[in-house]
């Protein structure tokens, strides 16, 4: 019997589900996986919806903008332990930055994605707040507004931004601030796998092992200390979205580009330790009763490792592994392999605190002796730099 196009792609969708998530910066989704709570992050999935051609139509229900994975009965819509109470990566208004998601290799169904920040400030604290849920009103009110706020494609000079080999002109599809995959069949290169053309496995899934898909977004012109960057990823062969988020800061001035981490083996480095303050504008200002410490940690990672700080404070999670702040690898290269957080913390506290490194597993490495001690300045200015590295 022979079997139309059509026919071929039902089947493969009855058969195949489409898998993938936001990694860089990190995810809620990712940190998830990296706890040991979510066995399959790809699979935080919104299904059966229209996802073709018309990108906007399908209502986003229980899945809201930063995904529900029914697998393990997880709303990353909610902060908890693991993710959701600090920023992972902290921008600069109109920096140029990378951003990556992982598909998987079983689960690559081509179409089109975007990131997206909602400038809502008061709407996207509703999924800031510990122990709430928001309703599927809200949910859907905070997704009209990430798509209100798409970072397009066209934002950032040099990109190329065509239109989708698998949407026709005069479709909804038909638009090039969105990002798009390459064609669905193509013979090499093909649909979201193609887009960076690395080896399966450069990013972690549990099914078949992932491909990187990296882009350049422009951050907008806002600042919060807090707030959310949503991941969308339209399939072009089957009925799905995928959605996803991270916990970012927007703050300063900017311009300057990061880029994705590599993969590489686990060695440390050693080098020097510098601590630098930022200094005051007026010698009449207000002392600040409250600092936000940007700690910068340069180790060499592999795949599936994450760092954290824990330390002898609240903040740091009185020692406890578990409660520990994770590290953004948003800026990690091969030859600057950096890991940084930023914990608001009282101007004055004295404390000591290590670095701890997490397998997927959960094993935790920690640092060799002694502690390291700090002491947040008692300045007019509100931020503050550690910088170090692995011992």
């Amino acid at each position: 019997m022979k079997l139309t196009y059509g026919a071929t792609v039902l089947l493969t969708a009855a058969l195949v589900h489409g898998h993938g998530y936001l990694t860089i910066p990190s995810s809620r989704t990712r940190l998830g996986s990296e706890a040991g709570l979510d066995s399959c992050p790809e699979c935080t999935i919104l299904e059966p919806v229209s996802s073709w051609p018309n990108l906007n139509v399908a209502p986003v229900g229980r899945s809201g903008p930063c995904g529900y994975n029914a697998r393990v009965s997880i709303d990353y819509n909610q902060p908890s332990a693991n993710w959701g109470n600090t920023p992972v990566a902290t921008y600069s208004p109109g920096q140029v930055v990378d951003v990556q998601w992982c598909v998987d290799h079983n689960g690559d169904h081509g179409g089109m994605f975007s990131y997206r920040i909602c400038q809502n400030q008061a709407l996207v604290d509703k999924f800031l707040t510990p122990g709430y849920v928001p309703t599927d009103a809200e949910k859907q009110a905070a997704e009209d507004c990430f798509e209100a706020g798409t970072l397009p494609c066209t934002d950032v000079t040099g990109q190329t931004c065509g239109y989708n080999p698998d949407c026709s002109q005069g479709q909804a599809c038909w638009r090039n601030d969105w990002f798009t995959c390459n064609a669905f069949q193509a013979d090499s290169r093909r649909a979201c796998q193609g887009v960076d053309n690395a080896a399966q496995g450069s990013c972690y899934t549990s099914i078949s092992g992932g491909f990187p898909v990296t882009k350049k977004i422009r951050i907008p012109n806002y600042s919060s200390s807090h707030t959310l960057l949503s991941f969308k990823w339209n399939s072009f062969q089957t009925g799905q979205i995928y959605l996803s988020c991270a916990d970012i800061a927007i703050s300063g001035g900017g311009g300057s580009t990061t880029s994705a981490p590599q993969s590489s083996s686990a060695t440390t480095l050693a080098t020097s330790t510098r601590v630098s303050t930022a200094t005051s504008a007026a010698s009449s200002c207000t002392v600040a009763s409250s600092v936000a410490v940007t700690f910068n940690e340069k180790v060499t990672t592999v795949w599936g490792q994450t760092v954290k700080i824990v330390g002898s404070v609240p903040e740091l999670g009185n020692w406890s592994p578990s409660s520990a702040i994770a590290l953004s690898a948003s800026q990690y290269t091969s030859s600057n392999p950096l890991w940084t957080a930023t914990v608001n913390l009282p101007a004055g506290t004295t404390f000591q605190y290590k670095f701890i490194r997490v397998e997927s597993n959960g094993a935790v490495s920690w640092e060799s002796d002694p502690n390291r001690s700090y002491t947040v300045p008692k300045t007019c200015a509100t931020n503050a730099l550690s910088e170090t590295s692995w011992r």
